[in-house]
């Protein structure tokens, strides 16, 4: 679909993407209920975790589709419980749920680079293990809200970026990515809102795209105060022009999330169809809103 919007001044305050660095200390969940927890990356100050969700009826001799959710906030906190309901709906679904930790400003004393390098380390560990996961390596589909809609765009992307080690880039590219107002293009944040160490241009990600990247499904609400809306009619653009498959869906009156009612019941609906056209449904049964 084409969108036709006029473009906001490319900088931009985005004070409500700042108020984030006043969170408090957070502790790290080491186990989330429902999930067997692995260690993906054995980096500083302490190891990361993902957390898998496995579906009824699983088995090790599966190769099911799985389903990798990261959470946002802004590269600076959040914790991966934040990511559990998704990894639990595609449980449902019957396909192998992760809700991975990665490393942030607030609990680790990390810049974003790290958080791409989890990112990119936590899709190469799980293609690693598919075999004892009972997942088909090549059949991940990678989600992400706000910035971790960023992560997962980059698990997508060949190059690896600032901070990342190229020998622990994924194997394959994601089956297909789903991207919830994605914090994606640094071309759209003043320079002060520079959350990579002085590499947010070199972690931006629309002027990085393969050529060829996942079909896609990218959802952005037309009053984000945060991350702003323009920036995902510039990534659909990107997208569609080099010959990708791209579903844009704009969501009127919504800020930065479901903040209306009716998009957070939405929503699931529109990802179990994406999946569905996908071929990466393995179950009927219906999702049901995340709570």
């Amino acid at each position: 679909m084409r969108v036709l919007v006029a473009l906001i001044p490319l900088l931009l305050p985005l004070a409500a993407f700042a108020q984030d660095t006043d969170s408090k200390k957070v502790e790290t969940p080491l186990t989330l209920p429902g999930a067997e927890t692995f260690i993906y990356h054995d980096v500083a100050p302490e190891p990361m975790r993902l957390h898998v969700f496995k579906p009824k009826g699983w088995q090790a001799t599966d190769r099911r589709p799985a389903y990798v959710h990261f959470f946002g906030g802004g590269f600076q906190r959040g914790v991966p419980s934040q990511a559990a309901g998704w990894a639990k709906q595609a449980a449902a679904l019957g396909l192998v749920g992760v809700a991975p930790d990665y490393r942030v400003r607030d609990r680790h004393g990390t810049d974003g680079t790290a958080c791409l390098a989890d990112a990119r380390a936590a899709l190469r560990w799980l293609q690693d293990h598919a075999a004892e996961l009972g997942i088909d390596p090549e059949r991940i589909v990678v989600s992400g809200s706000s910035a971790g809609g960023l992560l997962a765009l980059w698990t997508a992307i060949t190059a690896s970026p600032p901070g990342s080690d190229p020998a622990e880039a994924p194997r394959f590219k994601p089956a297909a990515l789903v991207l919830m107002w994605p914090a994606a293009d640094f071309t759209f944040f003043s320079p002060t809102q520079d959350r990579f160490g002085g590499h947010a241009a070199e972690c931006s990600a629309p002027q990085h795209l393969d050529a060829k990247m996942p079909p896609s499904l990218l959802l952005h609400g037309d009053q984000d105060p945060t991350v702003p809306f323009e920036a995902s009619v510039v990534l659909h653009r990107t997208l569609t022009a080099s010959g990708n498959s791209c579903e844009f869906i704009p969501m009127p009156g919504c800020g930065h999330g479901t903040t209306l009612p009716e998009w957070k019941e939405k929503l699931p609906g529109l990802v179990k169809k994406f999946l569905a056209e996908q071929h990466l449904l393995p179950d009927p049964t219906p999702m049901s809103p995340i709570r």
